[in-house]
This record gives C-alpha cells, sequence and structure tokens, in this order.
C-alpha cells in the first residue's frame, strides 16, 4: 500500500462544526463512529493489492487534457473528479504523491470548466447538477489540501472558484429545500441533493462561510423524503423507497452535522435488511452509486454497523474486479466504477478529510 506518512497531518484536518450547527456556538460532540475508531482487520493484504491494480489502471485512463470519460457521458467532470478523489484517497495530493501528476492535471480540468457564474460544467454535461455537486465537492477537498501549503497562486485559484461554487449552490436551492438537475430553483430530488449537501460540508471544512439556512432547509427537505420503512423517495410526491438513493439520504443527514436522530437509526436499518453487500435481496441497480453512499453511512455510523457492513462490500469488490484492475458499470462506464469502487475499498485509510467526522 502507498502511504504517505507526512501527508497525514494535511490530510486529516480537524472536522469543522456540524453545518446544521450555528458557526458560533459549541460544535455537539460526535458518537464514537469508524472515523475515530477503527475495525479490527480493516485492511487486509488483499484489499492491498486491489487497491494498487485499480489505482494503475485508474491513472492510465487520464485523458491528455486532464480529464476521464464517461463513456457516453463523454468527457465529464463528474467522473474527473470522482477519479481524482479516487487518487487522492491513497494519501496523494495535488503536489505530492505518486499520483499527484494525474491529481493536478484533473484538477486543471475541472478548474477550466467553471464557468464565471460559479456552475462547474464540461460541453458533456448532463443534468449539471450532479457534475457541480461532486466538482464541488473535489475543489473543497483539494483546497484543504493546499491552503497554506507553497504554492499560493493555486490556492488563490482554488478559493475563488471554490466560493462561486458554494454561492451557486446556495441561490439555485428550491423553495422545498433541495436541488435538481439544472441550476434553477424549481423542483428537487433527494439524489442530487445529497450531492450538494457533501460539497457544502467539504466547502465548510475547508473554511468557507455556508449559509445556515440552506443547510437547515435541506435538512427539512431530506427528511420529508423519508418513507417509514425508512427508506427514501425520490421526490416528495414519489413514494416507493429505493436502497442508493436511500444510502443518499442516510449519508445526508450524516454530512449536515446529525449524528444521532430516528431517521438515521430507520435509514441504516432499512439499508441492512434490503442491501447487505453478497446477499441475494441486494439489488444491482445503481450499484456503485449506492454502495458509494452506503459505505459512507455505515462508515459515520460506526460500531456494529460498520463491523457487519464493510468486510462484506470489501469482499463484494475483490471478488467482481477484473483483470486489468477495473471494475465494469455498463451505462457510465469502466472509469467512473473503478473510481467509485476506490473511494469505497479506501474508507478505512482516513485520508480524505470530508470522511473525518
Amino acid at each position: 500500500m502507498n502511504t504517505l506518512l507526512p501527508a497525514i497531518a494535511a490530510l486529516t484536518l480537524a472536522a469543522a462544526p456540524a453545518l446544521a450547527q450555528d458557526a458560533h456556538a459549541p460544535a455537539t460532540p460526535a458518537p464514537p463512529s469508524a472515523a475515530n475508531n477503527a475495525a479490527q482487520d480493516e485492511i487486509t493484504p488483499a484489499l492491498d493489492v486491489s487497491i494498487a491494480r485499480a489505482l494503475r489502471y485508474l491513472d492510465a485512463q487520464q485523458q491528455t487534457d486532464g480529464s476521464w470519460s464517461g463513456g457516453r457521458f463523454g468527457k465529464n467532470v463528474a467522473i474527473t473528479s470522482l477519479a481524482c478523489l479516487a487518487l487522492m484517497g491513497d494519501g496523494n495530493t495535488p503536489s505530492r504523491g505518486e499520483h499527484a501528476r494525474a491529481i493536478r492535471s484533473g484538477l486543471d480540468f475541472v478548474l477550466a470548466n467553471a464557468a464565471e457564474n460559479g456552475l462547474i460544467a464540461a460541453e458533456a454535461a448532463n443534468g449539471p447538477m450532479y457534475g457541480h455537486g461532486f466538482a464541488t465537492l473535489f475543489l473543497g477537498e483539494a483546497y484543504g489540501m493546499t491552503a497554506g501549503g507553497g504554492d499560493t497562486a493555486l490556492s488563490g485559484r482554488l478559493h475563488e472558484t471554490l466560493v462561486k461554487a458554494i454561492r451557486l449552490i446556495e441561490r439555485t436551492q428550491n423553495d422545498e429545500g433541495g436541488w435538481r438537475y439544472n441550476p434553477v430553483p424549481y423542483d428537487a430530488d433527494v439524489s442530487v441533493t445529497i450531492c450538494q449537501v457533501m460539497a457544502l460540508r467539504s466547502a465548510r471544512n475547508a473554511g468557507i462561510e455556508v449559509k445556515k439556512e440552506v443547510i437547515d432547509k435541506a435538512v427539512d427537505y431530506i427528511r420529508r423524503c423519508q418513507n417509514v420503512d425508512g427508506g427514501f423517495k425520490y421526490q416528495l410526491e414519489t413514494g416507493s423507497s429505493a436502497w442508493p438513493r436511500s444510502a443518499a439520504g442516510v449519508a445526508s443527514l450524516f454530512y449536515a452535522g446529525i449524528y444521532e436522530d430516528q431517521a438515521i437509526d430507520k435509514g441504516v436499518g432499512y439499508l441492512h435488511r434490503v442491501a447487505k453487500p453478497g446477499t441475494p435481496r441486494s439489488s444491482r441497480a445503481h450499484f456503485f452509486y449506492g454502495h458509494y453512499y452506503a459505505v459512507q453511512a455505515m462508515y459515520l455510523a460506526g460500531g456494529d454497523d460498520w463491523e457487519a457492513w464493510w468486510p462484506a462490500i470489501r469482499q463484494e469488490l475483490i471478488e467482481g474486479q477484473l483483470d486489468d484492475g477495473s471494475w465494469e458499470d455498463r451505462t457510465v462506464g469502466p472509469a467512473y466504477a473503478t473510481a467509485m469502487s476506490l473511494i469505497i475499498l479506501q474508507m478505512p485509510k482516513r485520508y480524505l478529510p470530508i470522511f473525518q467526522k
């Protein structure tokens, strides 16, 4: 495993006060989670080998302009951002580590696709607020790792772009409290909303001001999307539960600064019942998207939830890895599937600031 011990202090930033709290109020201590209580045997030799193979594959798939392709979605800021986050999950930064060059090149691609109004979207954008949310998350993590470092020009450019991106998120929230595909405050769904909540949390962790009322409205929207079975519906008017968006719903409450709540307990219970990895009842629909959020939800829940979930998803992903080190998603492509799998498998390394509770 590639470990960059000198980078640990820079990467494991202390978590900012919870988003849902007043910035001037004392932060409520979070209960123990996997973020600060490692489970036994989290990292195995087989996991190390799998990660190393996947990192080599992902690095080799980067385009000359710094982007990663999303199959029919073309060059895409969301997939590029996820690929960079996957490389950063091994302890690399835009200026340090074996994959620093690839991260910096991907960062330049994302910054080049940031408009003056704050929207981050490449020409192949499909549902631009999805891409904007993932790209803003990536910029928040990158800024948190470079602020105060030697590259003041990069830090300044990151700060300016990140602030504009956050302000666009704030002003495009709709009256229900959520976001949808386009940067206009009309309708909303849980899936796009969690992308924005994670972006806001990352920016807040990095020292960017985030409006409390925006988070409060988002939390209220997410709560109203939960069904009695603990799962989450797609929109307020749409009634059925599905595990991928339910994982996103639970994770969004954690990232809003809510750690102990009946809604979280019900949501985690629902995920165990219908989506535990390696069980016949676990649907393959939106597999990588769902497990990207589910592993975060279980990681932040900690305790028995994490101890039961982590070995199961670790085994399923390792067994599903292809000979070239990749994973396949027939809809979005191998770069996306490999980036998502790497982010999941590298959770126990605890490098990315967003995963510090």
